[in-house]
C-alpha cells in the first residue's frame, strides 16, 4: 500500500465517529421520549406522591429494557413497509406516515408497561385497562407531537450519523 493510499483510508477513518457516539445519541432520544411519556403516564396513574420520582424511574427502566428495544425494531420495519408499500411518497411523507404509527405503537406499548408496573397484575383487569387508557390518552400529544418532530426532522440526521 502506497503513502496515499494510507493517508486516504486513514482520513477516511477519523472522519467516522465512533461507535460510543452513535449508542449515545439512540440513548439520548430514548431516554427524551420514553422518560417524558412515562413520566406524563405515572403522573397520570398514581398523581404526583412523595414516591413519585421513584415510581417514575421504574416505569422508565422497565420501558428502556422492554419496549424501547422493541420499538427500535418495530420503527427499522415500518421504514422499510413505508419505503416498499408508499414508494411514490417524498420521504419526508413517508416519514410522516411512519412517525404517526411509531407513537400509536410505541405509546400503546408505553402505556402498557407503565400500568403495568403502577398498577400491577394483582388489581382487576378493568383498573389495569383503566390505567393503561388514561395514560394512552394523557400522553398521545405529547407523543404525536414528539414523534412527528422526530421522524420529520431528526430521524432522517439520525439515520445519516447512524449510517457513517
Amino acid at each position: 500500500m502506497n503513502a496515499e493510499a494510507v493517508l486516504t483510508t486513514t482520513l477516511t477513518d477519523q472522519t467516522k465517529p465512533p461507535v460510543v457516539y452513535k449508542v449515545l445519541v439512540v440513548f439520548a432520544m430514548m431516554t427524551l421520549m420514553g422518560g417524558s411519556l412515562t413520566g406524563v403516564m405515572t403522573y397520570i396513574n398514581l398523581g404526583y406522591t412523595s414516591s413519585f420520582l421513584s415510581d417514575w424511574l421504574s416505569a422508565f427502566l422497565v420501558t428502556a429494557v422492554t419496549v424501547m428495544p422493541a420499538g427500535v425494531l418495530v420503527m427499522t420495519l415500518l421504514t422499510k413497509a413505508a419505503e416498499k408499500l408508499l414508494p411514490m411518497l417524498e420521504e419526508n411523507k413517508r416519514n410522516l406516515v411512519v412517525g404517526v404509527a411509531m407513537a400509536l405503537i410505541m405509546e400503546s406499548a408505553m402505556a402498557l408497561s407503565t400500568a403495568l408496573n403502577n398498577v400491577g397484575m394483582a388489581t382487576n383487569s378493568s383498573e389495569l385497562f383503566t390505567a393503561w387508557l388514561n395514560g394512552v390518552l394523557a400522553a398521545l400529544p405529547i407523543a404525536l407531537t414528539l414523534m412527528v418532530t422526530v421522524s420529520m426532522t431528526i430521524k432522517p440526521k439520525i439515520e445519516r450519523f447512524l449510517r457513517s
